[in-house]
């Protein structure tokens, strides 16, 4: 794939205009590494240690899909052998990977995601108008990402033994996290945010060389150095020019003062590039002379963005970091000039670096000499203070604990610390290290730990709220019993888990000593990154936060069995399951973009097509909840559809289904382990999928074509469009697939492209995905294999099929002459036709129809409601294209054919 194309469509992600600064103002920062000699350095340096990378999965997807063809719907194959050729090749080189995907869309990140897939919106457009005017594949400069490839590169991963975890928001905070906590060699993916956070080095994976293992290293300390900056400044600098979370053109009067008054203006540099070197001048030459005198809000123009403002500074912090940005300089401690700090979060790195004081001592700004080199980072001050020092009131020698100061009462509050670390570690992590200051050890603690505010009066908002609350906490208060307390409200509804035992195996554990290995620790949460800042008994308040850091949140679920979410939680994380974790906490489900034809009004879009599936799963899912019609249970669906501008989610909801014997409980699906209910698994699932009654037919469907007969008997009962010639052409493409090699796949050519046959590949992919939802959903009845598309679809192939069919070739050229095909053939076709005739569904080709399939599609017998408005209205043969946006709850849909 080309470069400088991966690398104009990454640019987008992180802080905005730092990309290309990088590239043609700072060139220096990036330096050529090859990850076998660093990997040997590190096996040197660390006996026994595994060179580890964690992989931003995400920001590979296109790197890793190098299948000429991505226009058909995907190269599933191609793409399979692709990923294990990268896995491989590092393998080789005994390098481990750690896959990260992101698991949600953060709140504060909504209208970027929103923006990006409107943007992909008109891109698809241009796609679908060069295919009808040219009959072809547009080029790679309009590469778009095959649907459902984020999903199935997840499962592909695990099934070459990778661990692959999906994170508990956007992932790259969970991939900085991972990267600190277990010394990595570095970070590999494409966002600039991994300069700005304080960790492990970062490398590019569009510079990679997969047959040298060559890439470019970009290193923050030399970014610091060539703008005059602290490591610490980074998340200042990112905010004040754009990110993810602050808009860009919230500062953009404020950056052009910078410029305006910028004395060094580069003739040679871009605009952009002189805009970043204004800001760096401007922080480090006015803004450091306030550092802990002033808030930020005195030495910017933050207005009503304040908290915003805090809040994506915030969001580079990692577990056990502060930003010298955020507290005053409390009054009336004792200061030594040029104290040295040490600001690592790495055990097994002890050198200390001493503190830039002002714009003038930038000197010991350390260079980055390699991903070994981990070196303690700098923190700036203000000009008057080189650190604050901890008072001692006993003779006994102690441990240096780091302190917490609030501004008004003076008062200073340690935090726990591990004793091989001086990361500070939220909450207690290791119990048996008695630390001589706790921050909060168990019921008789009661000292008020404050949140740090700016000068307005402060308003303590008490972490309890008493019967009302309607809150769980799980805290854990007792190191010595190891047990989980819980404190609730009288009408506790709602949970909070905040710690768990440090010492069980369970993924879940929040913190844990920097000797333990886990799998994924739980600091990693975003809403878990302050509770070293708070505390959690009843007694104790907190401040405002916006001042402070990430936003503490208290999880409001869905569902109140705290068993069953934890279950789904560990599938979420393990990358097992698909949306299900996401539907049972927050209620908020999100579909990308998909390859669909605005313009082509016999085809509904595969949101509305799969929404009946996704209503019966929410019935499923969030079972405990009585009223399956009350308005309180819709779940938020931020789907990508042609006419959809997605101001708001779409509200749908659950839609109750009929099982044989009753639906049964999630414990019963999920937990247990009696042979009988793997039956009632699959009942569950057809049962999703309205299919009840075809279950014998199914299940005499041999393996792996069961899943995709279900999925076709279902899109051939809700798209009346559909016809016998795409029947034959998805069922021949899937018997032809089993008998062809990756190589031979890789050399078909289709005569043409065809609009209908893009939109059809991408709309049964989508399918898969839903598949994987309703298979989790229902505890896993089907084995995974069979429905991932590597196994049953290929994108070139079916649509050298759909052309065959098109053009009325026999069914056994279609099969290629095969005579055992042939037989597999007319089973197939014979149980998707059959389970269509006890619908109503007669399948008939393209001779045999009626004017009604001239194009126009409609749903009868729905409503729905716009919220808030008390406006309803019944919708009578509405076109699917205009069935309109966003923020209407879907009621008990029917969606019934023409």
């Amino acid at each position: 794939m080309d470069r400088q194309m991966i690398l104009s469509r990454s640019s987008v992600m992180g802080v905005r205009g730092l990309q290309g600064f990088v590239g043609s103002t700072c060139p220096h920062i990036c330096t050529v590494v090859n990850f076998k000699e660093l990997a040997e350095h590190h096996r040197s340096k660390y006996p026994g240690c595994t060179p580890t990378i964690v992989v931003d999965a995400m920001c590979c997807l296109r790197y890793w899909y190098t299948p000429e063809s991505w226009i058909c719907g995907g190269q599933w194959r191609e793409y399979f052998s692709a990923l294990r050729d990268f896995v491989k090749t590092f393998t080789a080189a005994g390098i481990k990977l750690i896959f990260f995907f992101d698991g949600m869309v953060e709140q504060d990140k909504r209208d970027e995601w929103v923006k990006r897939r409107l943007k992909n919106n008109r891109e698809i457009s241009r796609i679908f108008h060069y295919i009808k005017s040219h009959k072809e594949q547009p080029g790679r400069n309009m590469f778009f990402i095959p649907s459902g490839l984020a999903v199935f590169t997840r499962f592909a991963l695990k099934t070459l033994g990778q661990e692959t975890l999906c994170s508990l928001q956007e992932a790259d905070y969970e991939v900085a996290s991972y990267g600190l906590q277990h010394n990595c060699l570095g970070i590999l993916g494409e966002d600039t945010d991994y300069l700005i956070y304080d960790t492990c080095p970062y490398f590019s994976i569009s510079e990679l060389c997969l047959e040298s293992l060559d890439t470019v290293m970009l290193c923050r300390e030399k970014l610091c150095e060539s703008l005059g900056l602290c490591v610490a400044d980074l998340p200042l600098l990112a905010c004040l020019l754009g990110n993810d979370i602050i808009p860009e053109g919230m500062f953009e009067s404020f950056r052009y003062k910078c410029l305006s008054s910028y004395t060094s203006v580069k003739e040679n540099f871009d605009k952009k590039g002189n805009i970043i070197l204004a800001v760096s001048d401007h922080i480090s030459k006015v803004l450091h002379l306030y550092q802990g005198e002033k808030k930020l809000e005195e030495i910017l123009p933050l207005g009503p963005n304040k908290a915003l403002f805090y809040k994506g500074m915030a969001s580079y912090l990692l577990p056990g970091q502060k930003s010298p940005w955020f507290f005053q300089k409390p009054k009336g401690v004792i200061t030594l000039d040029k104290q040295v700090i040490s600001m690592s979060s790495d055990a097994e790195s002890r050198e200390e670096v001493p503190m830039c004081s002002d714009a003038e001592s930038r000197q010991e700004v350390p260079m980055c000499t390699g991903p070994e080199s981990r070196q303690e980072v700098p923190m700036c001050t203000g000009p008057e203070s080189r650190r604050e020092v901890p008072m001692y009131t006993d003779s006994e020698p102690r441990q240096e604990v780091p302190m917490c100061s609030d501004p008004e009462s003076r008062q200073e509050v340690p935090m726990c610390t591990g004793p091989e670390s001086r990361q500070e570690v939220p909450m207690c992590s290791d119990p048996e290290p008695r630390q001589e200051v706790p921050m909060c050890t168990g019921p008789e603690a009661r000292q008020e730990v404050p949140m740090y505010t700016d000068s307005e009066p402060r308003q303590e908002v008490p972490m309890y709220t008493g019967p009302e609350s309607r809150q769980e906490v799980l805290i854990w208060t007792d190191p010595e019993s190891r047990q989980e307390i819980m404190c609730t409200g009288h009408e506790s509804k709602q949970e909070v888990p905040i710690c768990t035992d440090p010492i069980s195996k369970q993924e879940d554990s929040m913190c844990t000593h920097p000797e333990i290995n886990q799998k994924l620790p739980v600091a990693t949460d975003f809403e878990f990154k302050l509770e070293a800042l708070m505390c959690t008994n009843p007694e104790i308040k907190q401040e405002d936060p916006t001042n402070v850091g990430p936003e503490v949140k208290q999880q409001v679920t869905m569902v109140s069995d705290t068993e069953i979410l934890k279950v789904a939680r560990t599938h979420h994380v393990q990358a097992e399951s698909y949306l299900v974790y996401n539907i049972m906490s927050s209620g908020e489900i999100e579909c990308s973009n998909t390859l669909e034809d605005e313009l082509d009004q016999a085809l509904p879009s595969q949101a509305f097509i799969y929404r009946p599936i996704r209503q019966r799963v929410y019935s499923l899912l969030l079972e405990d909840c009585q009223d399956v019609t009350s308005t309180c249970l819709a779940v938020k669906e931020w789907f990508v559809y042609p006419g959809n501008p997605l101001r708001h989610p779409d509200l749908v909801r659950p839609l109750q289904m009929t099982i044989p014997g009753g639906t049964p409980s999630l414990k019963i699906l999920w937990l247990n382990q009696e042979p009988e209910i793997q039956v009632r698994r699959l009942d569950t699932l057809l049962a999703c999928f309205n299919l009840s009654s075809s279950r014998e037919e199914l299940q005499a469907v041999e393996s792996p074509f069961q899943a995709l007969c279900c999925l076709l008997i279902y899109l051939f009962v809700q798209v009346d469009t559909l016809c016998l010639e795409d029947l034959h052409a998805f069922i021949a493409q899937a018997l032809c697939l089993q008998g062809k090699s990756t190589s031979q796949l890789a050399n078909l050519q289709p005569d043409y492209i065809n609009p209908r046959a893009v939109q059809l590949g991408s709309l049964l992919v989508r399918g898969l995905t839903t598949l994987v939802l309703v298979n989790s959903a229902c505890g896993f009845p089907w084995k995974t294999s069979d429905f991932m598309p590597w196994n049953v679809f290929d994108g070139k192939l079916f649509h050298q099929k759909y052309l065959q069919s098109e053009k009325g070739y026999a069914v056994e050229v279609l099969l290629e002459q095969n005579r055992s095909r042939l037989t597999k053939f007319h089973n197939l076709k014979a149980v998707v036709c059959k389970a269509c005739m006890k619908e109503n569904r007669r399948i008939t080709g393209r001779a045999h129809w009626g004017s009604h399939h001239a194009g126009r599609w409609g749903r009868q017998g729905s409503s729905y409601h716009r919220t808030g408005s008390g406006y309803s209205r019944s919708s009578q043969g509405q076109p699917w294209r205009d069935q309109g946006p966003g923020s209407r709850q879907y009621e008990h849909d029917q969606w019934r054919r023409y």
